[in-house]
């Protein structure tokens, strides 16, 4: 098993940034892909970016070249540095992990674009 427990989120300007991070713990070894998810108000969960262990990663069209995943393998943990944050980026967003074709997730995170 897995657990996820995320933190970074809050309110920030648009055009601002912010970092999440997630640490991961339990059998990380077997942790596959870890990502990012986010669900905003009346609307379905999707995904954000994920990485892989071999440091593969994938963006949703609408963060790329804004956002940035990255993993710490060292330290179990993911991170993802967002940048020229939108008003349409407020959403909770979830930490992911790929364990053993098993998804965990965590508990989540606020995060709030807003003038």
């Amino acid at each position: 098993q897995v657990q996820l427990v995320e933190s970074g989120g809050g309110l920030v300007q648009p055009g601002g940034s912010l970092r999440l991070s997630c640490a991961a713990s339990g059998d990380i070894f077997s942790i596959a892909a870890m990502g990012w998810y986010r669900q905003a108000p009346g609307k379905q969960r999707e995904l954000v970016a994920f990485i892989t262990n071999g440091s593969s990663t994938n963006y949703a069209h609408s963060v790329k070249g804004r956002f940035t995943i990255s993993r710490d393998n060292a330290k179990s943990t993911v991170n993802l540095q967002m940048n020229s944050l939108k008003p349409e980026d407020t959403a909770v967003y979830y930490c992911n992990a790929d364990h053993l074709g098993r998804h965990y997730w965590g508990q989540g995170t606020q995060v709030t674009v807003s003038s």
